[in-house]
């Protein structure tokens, strides 16, 4: 039955349920939001391998839809994200977040889906123009000022990914999107250069990341959940179409993984704690695109399927926290688990599956991307991972439910939060479990590319649980002996300080010293034309004076007229 349905773009469906959800309204709107995300995997499950749509535009061959193992994977994920965000947003009656929301997930899979570079330029574009509202929908001076910050940097991508794209094309002679590489013909090659840049930009490389950590805490509850299921796994994907194999990325994403748990450890505002996760965890997923071998990038899509899922799973225990009682720092919180036991057991299990215990879904991804690292002889690299492994345990594993429900008695009672949250939570929370316990028959049957692996042998579990005894004992004798970074209120910066602090340290004088001297320079042209126009005056007879201000009689106007015209024709026939 799947296979006889009518081919529609994949995009299609979730595209039309956000326009759906600006006219409809109550358990109507409720109804098509959680049917659309369903439509569009029946749909996606009807698609064989191949290029269902072509175009030709200005010469060249697009593609806009073009499917393989690939695309499809990461369909299904942004599918299945979809419906769990929709559920987790229900209680909403906010058609800004609704729209948003599902526009965003049709952009999302528009993305992947595109089998040319102008075709992905507009899904680039459309991610960044969608998912902005889901900031600004928190209506706060923060969420505003923030979102601004996100969307210029977003925007910034799309032109670097325009530029480099119409280089390369111009370069090459085709629009395809496939692998692309840092080097044509072994010469260094501006156009490649500018798409790993825009890449690079969304998936959150050092340096370029401070859009991710200022944005995503600041958004809605509920909008933090879309927010963290798609930009970056888009960027992931495209590193994975565009440059499987290229070493550069092994070692960026070394940095990924290590840097943000040092930010994280000190943060306070626990959904900050968890953006900084979130590129710790990306870091994983480019070390095996930089592989480039099969079993690597097989690892870096599953972990990007398990993220979505685990990561979503936690952000959404911190938003249900938020929802309930206004508060998201960890110096304001805990000793919630009295009253929101149920949240306090998903948020667990979303915090062993990040941390990636035996039967959890993070662990049968993450050995993936380490296992590869081992065999190509990544050994600094490898270990360099292993650090990071027990550093998400700390921040993630440990401080996000520790500090946010048993740290100290806050005082603070409340219930638990609304029934499709918790509805949300628990899927997630389900997923995380069976696809830790069965990897074979659920994320690995997805996987792109052929490989024999199997993560449950004797040194992957016993080397992993010895990590997460000993980064569990380090975290204990730490708060022992009062030496752990306490919770403070406070805003932590780091690359971002550049532009927040260094910045205006210097532009503002150039600004103000700007705006003096043009200042100057209007008073100046004032008292100018004020003279002009003052000894072209007769003030005594109260009317222009000079050889232009004199009236000239009619005749003597069509006179020269017909003047120049003869000169005119004189020319022309000449």
């Amino acid at each position: 039955m799947i296979s006889s349905l009518p081919f529609l773009p994949p995009f299609l469906p979730l595209l039309l349920g956000s326009i759906a959800a600006i006219f409809l309204r109550g358990h109507l709107r409720s109804v098509v939001m959680l049917l659309t995300p369903v439509w569009g995997a029946l749909q996606l499950a009807s698609l064989e391998p191949g290029i269902y749509w072509t175009i030709e535009f200005l010469g060249y061959h697009l593609e806009p839809v073009r499917a393989d193992k690939l695309s499809m994977m990461f369909g299904y994920l942004f599918h299945l994200a979809a419906f769990i965000a929709v559920v987790y947003a229900l209680h909403l009656k906010d058609t800004v977040q609704h729209v948003a929301g599902l526009s965003y997930a049709a952009s999302a899979v528009g993305a992947v889906f595109a089998g040319d570079l102008l075709t992905l330029f507009v899904f680039w574009e459309l991610l960044a123009l969608t998912s902005v509202f889901l900031i600004w929908a928190r209506r706060t001076d923060r969420a505003y000022r923030s979102g601004m910050r996100y969307i210029i940097i977003k925007v910034l991508s799309g032109v670097l990914l325009l530029a480099g794209a119409t280089i390369f094309v111009k370069q090459t002679g085709s629009a395809r999107f496939a692998e692309i590489g840092l080097g044509h013909d072994g010469i260094l090659n501006l156009g490649t250069w500018l798409i790993f840049l825009a890449f690079g930009i969304k998936c959150a490389f050092p340096f370029m990341h401070n859009w991710l950590t200022d944005a995503y805490p600041e958004a809605t509850p509920t909008g933090t959940i879309f927010l963290a299921s798609f930009t970056t796994k888009v960027a992931v994907y495209a590193l994975a179409r565009g440059f499987p194999g290229e070493e550069l990325l092994v070692w960026i994403g070394v940095t990924m993984a290590c840097f943000p748990i040092f930010y994280a450890v000190i943060e306070n505002d626990l959904r900050r704690v968890l953006a900084y996760s979130m590129i710790n965890q990306v870091g994983f997923m480019v070390v095996g695109v930089g592989i480039g071998t099969s079993l690597a990038l097989n690892g870096a899509v599953a972990h990007a399927f398990n993220d979505v899922i685990f990561k979503g799973l936690l952000m959404m225990t911190m938003g249900a926290v938020l929802h309930m009682t206004g508060r998201i720092n960890g110096s304001e919180l805990g000793g919630l688990y009295k009253t929101m036991p149920k949240t306090t057991i998903l948020c667990i299990v979303g915090a062993a599956s990040i941390s990636a215990f035996p039967l959890f879904s993070g662990f049968v991804s993450k050995s993936m991307i380490m296992s590869a690292a081992v065999a190509e002889g990544y050994d600094i690299v490898w270990l360099a991972l292993l650090f990071a492994a027990a550093g998400v345990f700390h921040h993630a594993g440990i401080k996000i439910p520790y500090f946010a429900f048993f740290a100290h008695d806050s005082g603070i009672r409340t219930t638990e939060p609304p029934k499709n949250m918790l509805t949300a939570m628990a899927i997630a929370a389900l997923l995380c479990i069976v696809i830790g316990t069965f990897p074979a028959q659920t994320v690995y049957a997805l996987l792109p590319w052929e490989v024999d692996y199997q993560p449950y042998d004797v040194t992957h579990v016993l080397t992993q649980l010895q990590l997460l005894f000993f980064s569990a004992l380090a975290f204990v004798w730490l708060n022992l002996k009062n030496l752990y970074p306490p919770e403070l209120p406070s805003t932590n910066l780091d690359s971002d300080w550049f532009y927040r602090k260094l910045a205006p340290g210097f532009m503002v004088p150039i600004y103000y010293s700007i705006t003096e001297a043009m200042n100057r320079l209007e008073r100046l042209s004032k008292v100018g034309v004020r003279r002009l126009i003052n000894s072209s005056y007769d003030n005594e007879k109260e009317q222009p004076k000079g050889y232009f201000a004199r009236l000239w009689p009619i005749e003597t106007m069509v006179f020269w007229v017909a003047l120049l015209l003869a000169g005119i024709l004189i020319l022309y026939y000449i």
